[in-house]
């Protein structure tokens, strides 16, 4: 029988339908055969925006070879960087110019694809690098939220327009978005009628009931949530409590590079190299900090990766209700998942 299961943070509804379960087998697409030629790898430079900031070897100048990790803005940005703010109205509608910094993160200057193929010291240059940029960007007091993410595989248009280069986008904008606010207030709303952060408690739940683990390690805990969306949907979590991506410790971005290549390799693995999007979701910017709406942030709130594979396309019922149909239960996602061997062939 098919199950209607509440997500315990933002309460939207996901049906978990075992009669349309589907084995990993009937999700895999098929290979892409084109791609466009990569303008990301060492020594084509020259093909892309001037970098905003790298990670390189001592000596070597910007925009040249010899670079670890590279952060560049994009050439064709959701929002452009040089507007200033200018809020108005007309009549009942607001409005306000178009502004934000849009930057991708070049994850390696080799030609590879995703963040799984790259060794525990790379992996711990890009997390640097995301934080740094993350704290950054904050420094701009036109800005609320930075959207960190990841878009992987073909999701959209044709196999020509694809770049099989590993890399993640980085959007830094003057709203903090509803989806956002929704879980923000979600949070604290727990928080105030429990006084306990729920992402912590979720994480106490799934650690003691262990059928939804994925992966873990001293500092992370990944695992398929309870009210996944998506299959194989899968969520990596600080076990110490933190609000703040921003604030997360260099002692542990070895940690994350770990439970992050254990993630993404299984997916890879056990799906074929799927379409997928890899979201942060973490603590808006607080330039104003006594601002009542923040109060009580660095305890409710709890920074995580979202990873959301992309093996069912949303329909009539999906758009006009809101909710999701997943095929796979969690708990047989999570059970092919700690089963898989993640080891890059």
């Amino acid at each position: 029988m098919p199950e209607l299961r509440r997500d315990p943070v933002v309460g939207y509804w996901t049906i978990i339908s075992t009669e349309r379960s589907r084995r990993p087998v009937e999700f895999r697409k098929g290979e892409i055969v084109e791609e466009r030629s990569c303008p990301f790898c060492a020594g084509k430079e020259g093909e892309t925006t001037h970098e905003v900031y790298a990670v390189r070897g001592e000596g070597s100048k910007p925009d040249s070879p010899d670079w670890d990790v590279r952060v560049i803005l994009s050439k064709a940005p959701i929002l452009p960087q040089e507007e200033v703010l200018d809020r108005c109205g007309e009549g009942m509608y607001d409005l306000m110019k178009g502004v934000g910094v849009h930057e991708i993160v070049v994850e390696t200057p080799k030609h590879q694809h995703d963040l799984d193929e790259l060794g525990p010291d790379q992996l711990e240059k890009v997390i640097r690098t995301y934080v740094h940029r993350i704290n950054e960007l904050e420094k701009d007091p036109r800005f609320k939220y930075v959207l960190l993410f990841k878009n992987h595989g073909l999701i959209s248009g044709s196999a020509r327009d694809v770049i099989r280069h590993s890399r993640s986008q980085l959007l830094a904008i003057p709203i903090t978005p509803k989806r956002v606010k929704e879980e923000l207030a979600a949070a604290k709303s727990y928080f105030e009628r429990r006084e306990r952060c729920v992402f912590c408690d979720i994480l106490r739940q799934e650690a003691g009931e262990g059928s939804r683990i994925v992966s873990e390690n001293a500092s992370f805990f990944a695992f398929c949530p309870f009210a996944s969306r998506a299959p194989f949907e899968t969520w990596i979590l600080p076990k110490k409590h933190c609000a703040d991506f921003g604030k997360c410790p260099p002692s542990d971005f070895r940690d994350l590079g770990a439970v992050l290549k254990d993630c993404l390799g299984k997916i890879r693995v056990l799906l074929n190299d799927p379409p997928y999007n890899m979201i942060l979701h973490t603590a808006p910017y607080r330039h104003k900090k006594k601002e009542i709406y923040w109060k009580t942030i660095e305890e409710d709130t709890h920074w995580y990766f979202q990873i959301s594979p992309r093996l069912t396309h949303d329909a009539g019922f999906e758009w006009g209700t809101g909710i999701h149909i997943n095929p796979t239960p969690p708990e047989d996602a999570a059970l092919l998942l700690r089963e898989t061997d993640a080891a890059v062939t």
